[in-house]
């Protein structure tokens, strides 16, 4: 019988409520030791629900002898450190996206789990949407031929509508806090959705950033991007435009087509849908491609348990950053940037 993994949580806002809580009670394999919130109430109604105490403080849960892994869902600023005092107090982590806000946060990070040999995995759930596998197998396949472009989008109307803190007055809209808007929510999952389904690196991007319609409480503009759009060339070539936008003010929008030299990849994961249209004009559907959980919790757990590899594992996720990093800096500088 494999051992129970005890499990902390840091941060109890809207991704644990409807993700890392429910996920690691839902895993047999997981036991829910505590949480911290420095909104104590959130990490309360969260125990009551599924069980486990309430910490003071993020350095009382990490010197918890009981708890093997951690789950960081704070801010994004937060992330780095939080992360390296848990591989340093010995606990395996799961980190949410973004990684962190700077390069050297992100490879101390990784630095840290090499030194503590511990693992650390960042939440990159869009690799695990069945749709998104099923796409894979059939570019890794041939199906479509030679990847030659991509479109991608990720929208929605932002976390002043869905976040437990609504309005722009949460921290999502504070770039001391976030350090970016739309790209660091939405965008970044596309560049690692990218770099999974095509098997290969960015290699230059160019970017424009802005803010279009999100304000504050005074009425003015909020600090972070509120909709951002990229255009990547790929090591392979293959050009991609990417859109990632918190002004879509209707149904998420979470699609994406890549158009090879032998036909063209529809991927709408909110559907569960891939469709396979060949350069004869043949047209194959596949649907029900909607799995039942993200598959991050189990897929951490996992590698927790068999000490196995993951498409997750942070080391894998750092070109990812350094794509984010660089789109930052074309938008910035109004130039191509080179990774």
């Amino acid at each position: 019988m494999s051992k129970t993994i005890g499990v902390g949580i840091i941060g109890c806002g809207k991704i644990t409520e409807t993700r890392h809580a429910p996920e690691y009670a839902a895993n047999a394999t997981a036991k829910i030791i505590g949480y911290f919130d420095f909104v104590k109430e959130r990490a309360e109604a969260l125990a009551a629900r599924y069980g486990g105490r309430v910490f003071s403080s993020v350095e009382e849960l990490l010197a918890c002898e009981e708890i093997d892994a951690v789950s960081v869902c704070t801010a994004n600023a937060t992330h780095a450190r939080i992360t390296v005092d848990a591989l340093n107090a010995g606990k395996h982590v799961l980190c949410e996206k973004p990684m962190a806000t700077t390069p050297e946060e992100c490879e101390g990070m990784v630095r840290a789990a090499r030194d503590a040999g511990r693992r650390l995995m960042i939440a990159h759930n869009q690799r695990y949407m069945p749709a998104h596998q099923a796409a894979r197998e059939l570019i890794a396949d041939g199906a479509i031929g030679r990847p030659l472009s991509v479109t991608t989008c990720f929208g929605h109307s932002g976390p002043d509508n869905w976040s437990v803190d609504p309005g722009t007055g949460n921290w999502f809209f504070d770039k001391k806090k976030s350090a970016f808007g739309s790209m660091a929510d939405l965008g970044v999952h596309k560049i690692d959705l990218v770099r999974y389904l095509l098997g290969c690196d960015m290699k230059e991007v160019t970017a424009m950033i802005g803010v279009l319609d999100k304000r504050d409480a005074a009425g003015n503009p909020v600090s972070v991007e509120d909709h951002a759009a990229a255009v990547y060339r790929m090591e392979n070539g293959a050009i991609v435009t990417m859109t990632a936008s918190w002004t879509y003010y209707g149904k998420e929008n979470n699609r994406t087509a890549v158009y090879g030299s032998e036909g063209i990849l529809e991927i709408s994961p909110e559907d569960g849908t891939v469709t396979l249209t060949r350069k004869g004009g043949e047209v194959e559907h596949r649907d029900g491609l909607i799995g039942k959980t993200s598959g991050v919790i189990d897929a951490f757990l996992g590698a927790i348990a068999e000490n196995a590899p993951s498409p997750l594992d942070a080391d894998a996720i750092l070109p990812s950053m350094q794509a984010l990093f660089a789109t930052g800096k074309a938008a910035d500088g109004g130039r191509c940037v080179a990774l």
